[in-house]
């Protein structure tokens, strides 16, 4: 895909005129986009390092507080298809601005914030401008590079979520220290601003949408998709592990509402999702790999330090120094990563990344046996590597051939994916976690009840990769029967 096309001869002044300020601004276009998912990752991490500090300043619960978290994961979870849809409607600039617009003033009402359920409030709100934010970043980076290029922004987009995430916990205890709670939330003013000023000048503008191409917005389908995915996420996150009948009567509803969205969607005019997207084999297969593979990070950062501390009886410091090598090489891979993709093809980069992540999943429950906290902290680089590599090629095989008119609702089903498998990895590979261990109180159970949890945990972990390299074998090769058969089709009308 190009970054935009050439005005036709027949064009006015003003479109040639456009296109001519438009197209020396693409680098710094790529900046401002990856300021962008810096600042809606790093605002994800780095209010858990805040919590307990929070809890002290409002004299509340920890139940209470985690709302700080939860609140921005809900709203991003539950409206970052819509927006999507929304982006690709009304403009993807225009509405970016007032994403990156509504994402700062928010975290400025977070940082003044006189009571904790007014900063719950608000960081619902900046999760609302960070949906935006995540949904139209890649869709508009696309705009911004040629099809041969994606992969490396595609892989730019990983290195920068995952400098985020990295950064969020060190820079959010240094703030804390030197200037309290609220500089956690007003650090984003600054960096918010001038990712506002570089989006403003520099992102390419919109082509107008013809009159045919103008559509109504399914108000009714996002409605239900709205209510759907907030019971599931709320389903997966309430009760801090625990599963009760509120649980229970959440899921009940995540499912009712997905029948009935389908049911919706099926009969809309303009539907907001078209469910004969899903019909290639493509984009069902990435979606549905991108949920497995996020289920499987979140159970590094899950059991993770229950594992090094108890079993490894390393001290909290050494705890985060081991735990920071995956978000480095996440951060480090992600370029690279872009690069191998553009050269070799996503099909193939998708299917090493997988059986990297399969390869680390089956050595991190017997390495740490023999080598100690080495034997970690290899296989954790080998799975994170190897994530790397697979999102940037998964990214990239949506991506690349995307219709421009879908390139919103495309991105936000991807963010949608990776924040489902986070969600899903939180509850269900904790649960298999303590299973495994044979207890509830994970922080008081013995070294080798702890381990043998890890070892149920990544062996689940290792079939979760193996159902994705499945799906990922499957696709390739069902797309290259495609291409097969057009090739007969072709040769045979050449023939006659």
């Amino acid at each position: 895909m190009q970054c935009r096309s050439k005005p036709s001869a027949a064009g006015t002044a003003e479109e040639v005129a456009e296109y001519g300020q438009r197209r020396p601004s693409l680098k710094w276009a790529r900046v401002s986009l990856a300021l962008t998912m810096l600042l809606s990752s790093l605002a994800s991490s780095i209010a858990t390092i805040g919590l307990p500090t929070l809890a002290q300043a409002f004299n509340a619960t920890f139940q209470d507080v985690q709302w700080v978290v939860l609140a921005y994961l809900l709203a991003i979870t539950s409206l970052i298809v819509s927006v999507g849809r929304l982006g690709d409607m009304l403009g993807r600039r225009r509405l970016m601005l007032a994403g990156i617009a509504l994402f700062t003033a928010a975290s400025a009402l977070c940082g003044i914030a006189p009571t904790l359920w007014l900063l719950i409030a608000a960081r619902a709100v900046q999760g609302l401008g960070a949906a935006i934010m995540m949904a139209l970043t890649m869709a508009l980076l696309g705009e911004t590079v040629t099809k041969a290029k994606t992969g490396s922004a595609m892989g730019l987009l990983g290195s920068m979520s995952a400098i985020g995430t990295a950064l969020g916990p060190t820079l959010g205890g240094v703030l804390i220290a030197g200037g309290g709670w609220r500089a956690i939330f007003l650090i984003n003013l600054p960096l918010g601003l001038l990712a506002f000023g570089l989006a403003a000048r520099h992102l390419p503008a919109a082509r107008p949408l013809a009159q045919a191409e103008r559509v109504r917005f399914d108000h009714l389908g996002t409605l239900l998709l709205v209510i759907t995915l907030a019971a599931y996420a709320l389903a997966m996150t309430v009760g801090r592990g625990s599963f009760g009948l509120l649980n229970a009567a959440l899921l009940f509803a995540a499912a009712t509402g997905a029948g009935l969205f389908l049911r919706v969607e099926s009969k809309a005019a303009s539907p907001l999702i078209r469910l004969a997207m899903f019909r290639d084999s493509t984009l069902g297969a990435s979606f549905a790999m991108s949920a497995l593979v996020m289920t499987v990070m979140m159970a590094t950062l899950v059991v993770g330090p229950f594992y090094l501390s108890t079993a490894l009886g390393l001290d909290a410091a050494r705890v985060g120094l081991a735990m920071s090598s995956g978000p480095i090489i996440s951060a480090l891979a992600g370029m690279p990563a872009g690069r191998i993709v553009d050269r070799f093809g996503a099909p193939r980069m998708s299917i090493a990344g997988l059986s990297s992540m399969a390869a680390g999943a089956c050595a991190l429950p017997l390495l740490p046996v023999r080598l100690g906290v080495l034997g970690y902290i290899v296989p954790l680089i080998v799975i994170t590597a190897g994530y790397a590599l697979f999102q940037a090629a998964n990214n990239t095989a949506v991506m690349a051939d995307v219709r421009p008119d879908r390139r919103g609702v495309v991105s936000g089903l991807l963010n949608l994916a990776r924040n489902l498998g986070l969600i899903t990895g939180t509850a269900v590979m904790g649960s298999v976690f303590a299973l495994g261990a044979a207890t509830s109180e994970i922080s008081t159970a013995h070294p080798e009840a702890v381990a043998l949890g890890m070892r149920t945990t990544f062996a689940v972990a290792a079939t979760l990769i193996a159902v994705a390299l499945a799906i990922a074998l499957a696709s390739h090769a069902l797309s290259q029967r495609g291409v097969s058969s057009r090739g007969e089709r072709e040769d045979g009308r050449s023939v006659g």
